[in-house]
């Protein structure tokens, strides 16, 4: 008879995490940090078999993408637009935004995602940064009824717009959140799937990121406002 694999050993999200992350600042928002790979392109290598075996998404988490950085830059410099509001952070990562919104003032905020990792990588990092940030394993795009949304009053979304389906989906949902209200916040470094309407630029800022991401030592990075 043939014989099958062993299905892969339980996964400790957190200690994940550790194992493959160093600790150390945001390149351009240094007063906060980060649990980081070094290398982003080695632990997708290293960790791509076992992680599509078990389902899991590539790790963006490990590392603050250029969207991400700007986003939390203009949070901690405008906190006015999180301060005492109820902040949703769509995609989280490695709950970089997340972190600055709580940072800035938010009273409440939630980091969703649908990678497990990431979620482990928020709790160690706002642990990381002093800051209380709940977080919800969920898909959200198509849940517009979610318990989990009655409450938002803030919606941030750093780095989305890589990739089509995910971006029309998501770019969806952010517009029917902003047409009920709710303040929407994108950062964005020229993504090939930004929206070309429905959006007022708030700020540019020009982030260092790493070469072997980007192709690039600086992105250009805006800060959108999404129009309901």
């Amino acid at each position: 008879t043939a014989m099958t694999a062993p299905p892969p050993a339980p996964l400790d999200p957190i200690e994940f995490v550790r194992a493959h992350t160093s600790v150390a600042p945001v390149p351009f928002v240094q007063e906060l940090q980060l649990h980081q790979a070094s290398d982003p392109f080695l632990l997708w290598e290293t960790t791509e078999r076992d992680l599509a075996a078990r389902g899991i998404a590539l790790p963006y988490w490990a590392f603050p993408w250029a969207g991400g950085t700007a986003l939390a830059a203009y949070l901690l410099d405008h906190p006015h637009e999180v301060q005492g509001r109820r902040v949703l952070d769509l995609a989280t990562g490695s709950g970089l935004v997340a972190i600055a919104a709580a940072r800035a003032g938010a009273v409440e905020v939630l980091a969703n995602d649908i990678d497990p990792l990431a979620l482990a990588a928020v709790e160690l990092n706002a642990a990381l940064n002093a800051v209380t940030v709940r977080t919800l394993t969920a898909d959200l795009l198509d849940a517009p009824d979610h318990p989990a949304l009655a409450s938002i009053e803030v919606a941030l979304a750093g780095d989305v717009a890589y990739e089509r389906p995910m971006a029309r989906r998501l770019f969806a949902f952010l517009t029917a959140l902003a047409a009920r209200g709710v303040t929407v916040l994108v950062g964005d470094p020229g993504r090939a799937y930004l929206p070309s309407g429905g959006l007022e630029r708030l700020a540019t800022y020009d982030i260092p990121v790493p070469r072997t991401l980007e192709a690039a030592d600086v992105k250009p990075t805006t800060i959108w406002r999404v129009r309901g």
